[in-house]
């Protein structure tokens, strides 16, 4: 059984850093493309950052210099690394994997999903 459990959310002060963590456990991913997603209650789930096995990443806009994505085959884990957080990075937090080698926006094409993790930051 397929399973990814993130970790490493919570409260932070704005301009503060949390580091979230995806462990995937069931098979490996190493030929996959891992992605962080966030949505807030009533909007569309956004891609943050994503990682491609052939070696491409996405950032979105509003995180980039900010955020860093990285993934570690020997643990099957994927990681974001979120610094000078801001109020507007407030959401809950997805892992997601896509069998597709690059990162895609479409959530669809991602197959598998964590429970998520809640980032809250106080201004």
């Amino acid at each position: 059984q397929v399973q990814l459990a993130e970790s490493g959310g919570g409260l932070v002060q704005a301009g503060g850093s949390l580091r979230l963590s995806c462990a995937a456990s069931g098979r490996r991913f190493s030929r996959n493309t891992m992605g962080w997603f966030r949505q807030a209650p009533g909007k569309e789930r956004e891609l943050v950052a994503a990682s491609g096995w052939n070696g491409i990443t996405y950032y979105a806009d509003s995180v980039k210099g900010r955020f860093t994505i990285a993934r570690d085959g020997a643990k099957n884990t994927v990681y974001l690394q979120m610094g000078s957080l801001k109020p507007d990075d407030t959401d809950v937090y997805y892992c997601a994997t896509s069998p597709i080698g690059s990162p895609s926006l479409d959530s669809s094409l991602y197959d598998y999903w964590g429970q998520g993790t809640q980032v809250t930051v106080s201004s």
